[in-house]
């Protein structure tokens, strides 16, 4: 069992998990994720690590509560346990002194690439970081970034909160004022890493983007996480997650990411109907 030590809402819908796992907190890299599963007839989710204490012996993971499996995570409190916890998992970001790189964030992307901004800058880099959200009430850990980030500038879908724009319109000025920049690091919902891509291709600007595709043992055997990247096979959670986003075959991406979207939603209808519940996992849940 791994118990969960911290639980925070960081926005609507939103929450951090703290837990407790000091095998993989020792190991754990910027770039990273795990596969948790609350229960043993729960499914395997895998969740990208936002932040990592080795000390603590304890992993740090936000999510967002979308389907069946992150609304049962979410009744989760402090003290509750979850089954499986299996990582760390996946290939860790290239980390080096490129001299001046750019973080962008999108929605609940900002979490994974908090740690990985923190290690550029870590490595002497000097990171800009971009921060994006739908809405004010959904921007979270701004003063995380802040503090990883060398420059960090925030914008609201919807101008609630700083100013009115998506992370592209940022980063183009960002590219413009700074003129030369040696690596741009997006992370968030596809279409958006999609049009970071696109947008730093005209600019011949080197680009990784780490992909949350369908995934089932995470550890290659499966194939059920394959992409196309500069035409080839690729499994997301041995090669990646983190792929050249010039190369990413984003539509066919898109395309898998829904395959399973009817059997999503019958099982988060089948669990409204039941009201909701903590795990039957024996660890103090109801």
């Amino acid at each position: 069992m791994y118990k969960v030590l911290k639980k925070e809402i960081l926005a609507p819908s939103i929450k951090l998990f703290e837990i407790e796992a000091p095998l993989v907190a020792r190991k754990a890299m910027a770039g990273q994720f795990i596969i948790l599963r609350i229960q043993d007839q729960g499914e395997r989710i895998p969740l990208t690590i936002a932040d990592f204490d080795r000390e603590k012996g304890a992993i740090t993971c936000v999510f967002q509560e979308v389907g069946k499996t992150t609304r049962e995570l979410g009744t989760l409190d402090e003290g509750d346990c979850v089954q499986d916890f299996v990582g760390p998992l996946g290939v860790p970001s290239d980390i080096d002194n490129y001299g001046r790189v750019v973080c962008v964030g999108g929605g609940v992307g900002v979490a994974p690439v908090y740690p990985i901004a923190r290690a550029m800058k870590e490595a002497g880099n000097e990171v800009i970081g971009i921060m994006g959200a739908r809405t004010a009430e959904l921007v979270f850990w701004e003063d995380k970034m802040r503090a990883a980030c060398s420059e960090l500038r925030v914008t609201t879908d919807d101008g609630s909160y700083v100013r009115k724009g998506f992370v592209t319109d940022v980063l183009q000025e960002v590219i413009q004022e700074k003129g030369d920049i040696a690596l741009c690091v997006a992370i968030g919902p596809p279409p958006m890493m999609r049009a970071v891509a696109n947008l730093t291709r005209k600019y011949n600007l080197k680009t990784v983007v780490s992909l949350n595709s369908l995934m089932v043992d995470g550890t290659g055997m499966c194939g059920c996480c394959r992409v196309t990247v500069g035409g080839e096979t690729k499994f997301t959670c041995v090669d990646g997650p983190e792929f050249d986003g010039h190369l990413v075959d984003f539509d066919e991406l898109a395309r898998r990411a829904v395959i399973y979207k009817p059997q999503e939603r019958t099982a988060l209808d089948l669990y409204n109907e039941k009201g909701g519940h903590k795990c039957q996992c024996g660890c103090g849940g109801e």
